[in-house]
């Protein structure tokens, strides 16, 4: 009950930064790097300050490769939703996820049946429906940077089924992925924008929904299978289509209820071969 529960919030929380992102760039409260800056700071200072404040001590967690599959997944969705709505991004970014962590589960020898890979099948038709060209696809370019931003978070997240403490892995993988984007937005430093609605929504992201709900992640991971761990984050992308339709005045397509439908539906078949095989 207590790992169902923190996973939902670590869904609820992916799907915040979706809302949060598209909120600040929509109308145009700040640019996607200094965005992506802003979040990664937040995230490092609180929590950097709650890894200090523990009584334990502890070891100074984090890796290089953590931090840099962390600033490349921060840094092409912020670029990825200047072009694209909350949902649709949601949606091919945990697409991209889901197969990401199945190919790797497969890899390390995970027992997959008919069954799971006819509902993988199934989503992949769902996210290339939804790519279809037509009025209500997302440009190509923006699709092609948040499926890159699904592979990095995909391989992040593969990297916290060996993180011994959760917290202290999630703020060194940000303290270390903070001077990666200073690097990267330092070209464009003339360009930066913000007002203080772009820096609320670019500290929430940031100090919220992905240090503390990274770390929440990071320590639900530990009790996952791999396959379950990437198909549960296909729930975020129904929470993202609902949560745009209501904060931000999206319209909810025929072809985005459609794509999450069979996306979901690719979703349930994975699960229940999961359950019958735990069961046998």
């Amino acid at each position: 009950m207590r790992v169902s529960l923190l996973t939902c919030l670590a869904m609820l929380a992916f799907a915040s930064n979706s809302i949060l992102c598209r909120l600040a760039l929509k109308e145009a409260h700040i640019d996607p790097l200094t965005f992506t800056l802003l979040r990664l700071a937040s995230g490092a200072l609180i929590l950097s300050t709650l890894v200090w404040c523990r009584s334990s001590p502890i070891q100074r967690g984090g890796s290089w490769p953590g931090a840099v599959a962390l600033f490349l997944y921060a840094m092409t969705f912020s670029l990825a939703y200047v072009g694209m709505e909350a949902g649709a991004g949601a949606l091919l970014l945990f697409g991209a996820v889901q197969l990401t962590m199945l190919l790797y589960g497969v890899a390390k020898g995970e027992r997959l049946t008919a069954l799971p890979i006819f509902g993988l099948l199934i989503s992949i038709a769902g996210l290339v429906y939804l790519l279809l060209p037509g009025s209500t696809a997302p440009p190509l370019g923006s699709a092609a940077l948040m499926i890159v931003a699904g592979i990095a978070w995909g391989a992040y997240s593969l990297m916290g089924k060996s993180a011994g403490d959760p917290l202290a892995t999630t703020a060194g993988n940000f303290v270390r992925a903070l001077p990666l984007g200073l690097i990267g937005a330092m070209p464009f430093a003339v360009t930066l924008q913000w007002d203080r609605w772009g820096v609320l929504y670019a500290v929430l992201s940031g100090a919220v929904a992905s240090g503390l709900g990274y770390a929440v992640w990071y320590g639900v991971m530990k009790h996952l299978q791999v396959l379950k761990a990437s198909t549960v984050q296909l729930t975020v992308p129904v929470i993202s289509v609902l949560a745009g339709v209501a904060f931000l005045d999206e319209v909810m397509t025929l072809r985005i209820v459609l794509a999450c439908a069979v996306v979901l539906g690719g979703l349930a078949l994975v699960l229940a071969s999961k359950q019958r095989l735990r069961g046998s």
